[in-house]
């Protein structure tokens, strides 16, 4: 890219169309994972924000990247694990069906996480 993209439709337009079609889908996933998330671009990649970031995801030359790493359920850590990148970050080859399925997942969960961090943190303003 030669400059920064302003907005997800900037960001999926300056790749191929075959990868243009996923993150079309992942950005759809998140979407209804995650009704009333802001979109926004952050670090210059695609992210969601609700109660602070969901998901940011990218488009790498051989695979999609989404971020942050899973924590906080145990059986979802477990499932992600193939995808898992050395921080933890996963990483979802481009040569292999995209796990849109895991991807739903992990936007609801980082809902509810977010959601709970949202509470607690205003309880502790209120006392």
């Amino acid at each position: 890219m030669s400059k920064a993209p302003e907005t997800i439709d900037e960001y999926i337009s300056a790749f191929s169309p075959d990868v243009q079609t996923i993150l079309q889908q992942i950005r759809q996933v998140v979407q209804s994972a995650a009704p009333g998330a802001q979109e926004t671009i952050s670090y210059q990649i695609p992210a969601f924000k609700l109660n602070g970031v969901l998901v940011y995801f990218a488009a790498f030359k051989k695979h999609i990247g989404f971020y942050p790493p899973v924590r906080g359920d145990v059986r979802l850590e477990k499932a992600v694990a193939p995808y898992a990148g050395e921080k933890g970050n996963l990483r979802f080859p481009l040569d292999q069906p995209i796990p849109f399925d895991l991807i739903e997942r992990i936007t609801k969960l980082r809902v509810k996480q977010n959601s709970a961090k949202a509470t607690s943190k205003a309880k502790k303003e209120r006392a």
